[in-house]
């Protein structure tokens, strides 16, 4: 093994010890770095050294090992075949084969096995913790319509203050038809300098909608919080957790310690807008509310099952209700799906995004990178979330007044109707529970008084 081989393997197996942020790339992932399995593709040799046909072919034999396929059209026999072709061919430049990769790799029908050139890979590993200028949206390419769609804007950004939502389909930016473009692309054409404007064409239910936004510094934090005082004098914890960033796990853990010193009834954990981030941290903050039960499952293509469980460490054990909407994705899901099926809270709002697949992050020959769907993830009771979401236990729209635009400020108040209904839902309990608590001479609960 020469030397320039040796260190991109010590930086393979660096990077299979670690979770690799990936909020700032074009849409959410929830990545776990893997080993990788063993199949007859470790004795289809790479024989293709320090040229272009290299990266072609590492991704080629990532693929065949280790992708999982959700469509179920992937065959492996044709998968040889293509090998075969694309190693026949000659390669002027890097460039050339990475055009032949990115066109191998459109034939999978996965939005997130994709490839990325050394600067695109370089840019996805920028920590959360720092900053990207755009206008902060999580974007995505539907399997079956072919279209740009919007999972979700990020909370206080461009995006978000100008209305664009989730499941919006971006037609155009600047004048050019996304219909057709990689995610790539559609991410080059979305940053820029902070204060220049992208012009962005939308299609939402039918309509056309044309947004010009100021692109800007995206400085993300992931948690928000306060205490509501409601009826009867309960006292309501209302989190709003952001994103599942390298941060968030920690932040939610000093969020959760600080308010329960001020001794609330129940809280209310808002995932709308949410769409995701890293496995990790959604398991984290999963045991900081469960004390038992299974939080989540992955499943590779060879059925290996690895289970993620609580550790009876939960932080509190007051009710609790889970704002979820049709931008909550991904690691969102896990979060949800956890809390719905161990009974340990309710869920009100919308259906969830749908997003429940798991990529590896694998660092390439050259500098260039490769995201690969590797598993799905099931919720405790065995549910598949991709393309179908996660249903509340109790729907809810978000009632706006006089065509008043709900504000980041007015989530989690009065003003905000969802908030509202999960509150009434809460204080109901509570109240009958108190009910029964302590002996009340109007009511026929005499054995309390006799205890």
């Amino acid at each position: 093994m020469n030397k320039i081989s040796l260190n991109i393997e010590q930086l393979r197996m660096r990077l299979s010890f670690q979770l690799i942020n990936k909020i700032i790339s074009p849409f959410a992932f929830v990545f776990v770095l893997s080993v990788p399995t063993n199949s007859i593709a470790r004795n289809i040799p790479s024989l293709i050294q320090d040229s272009p046909k290299e990266v072609l072919d590492q991704v080629w034999q990532i693929i065949y090992r280790d992708y999982m396929d959700s469509n179920g059209n992937f065959n492996r026999k044709n998968w040889i075949d293509v090998r075969k072709k694309l190693l026949s061919r000659s390669y002027d430049d890097f460039d050339h084969s990475y055009q032949a990769i990115r066109g191998m790799l459109d034939s999978l029908n996965d939005p997130y096995t994709r490839f990325l050139d050394p600067k695109e890979f370089k840019e996805m590993r920028i920590d959360t913790s720092g900053e990207l200028t755009g206008i902060g949206i999580q974007i995505s390419i539907d399997e079956q319509l072919k279209e740009v769609i919007v999972i979700s804007p990020i909370e206080g950004t461009p995006a978000f203050k100008a209305g664009l939502k989730a499941k919006d389909i971006i037609k155009s930016i600047d004048g050019k038809l996304t219909k057709g473009m990689s995610i790539n692309n559609v991410v080059k054409l979305i940053r820029g300098e902070k204060g220049s404007l992208v012009n962005i064409g939308i299609l939402r239910n039918g309509n056309l909608i044309n947004y010009s936004i100021e692109r800007d510094r995206i400085k993300i934090s992931s948690v928000t919080s306060r205490i509501n005082l409601a009826k009867e004098g309960k006292k309501i914890a209302y989190i709003r957790l952001k994103q599942f960033s390298a941060n968030a796990a920690k932040e939610m853990r000093n969020t959760i310690v600080s308010i329960e010193k001020k001794s609330p009834d129940a809280y209310i954990i808002d995932l709308r807008g949410n769409p995701g981030g890293l496995l990790e941290a959604s398991i984290d903050i999963s045991r900081q509310l469960l004390d038992k039960g299974i939080i989540v499952s992955t499943k590779t293509k060879e059925g290996i099952t690895d289970i993620r469980r609580a550790r009876g460490n939960a932080l509190t054990k007051k009710p609790l209700a889970v704002l979820v909407n049709e931008g909550s994705a991904s690691a969102s899901e896990i979060l949800s799906g956890a809390i719905q099926d161990n009974n340990r809270g309710i869920l009100v709002g919308k259906k969830t995004f749908g997003k429940g697949l798991v990529q590896s992050v694998r660092p390439l020959a050259d500098g260039s990178g490769l995201t690969v769907t590797v598993a799905k993830y099931l919720t405790p009771n065995g549910t598949d979330i991709h393309k179908n979401g996660i249903n509340p236990d109790i729907e809810a729209l978000v009632k706006l007044k006089n065509n008043k635009k709900l504000t980041s400020n007015d989530l989690g108040t009065k003003l905000d109707s969802q908030y509202v209904i999960a509150e009434n839902s809460l204080l109901r309990n509570l109240i009958k529970n108190d009910q029964y608590k302590s002996y009340n001479p109007t009511k026929s609960n005499l054995r309390f008084a006799l205890k």
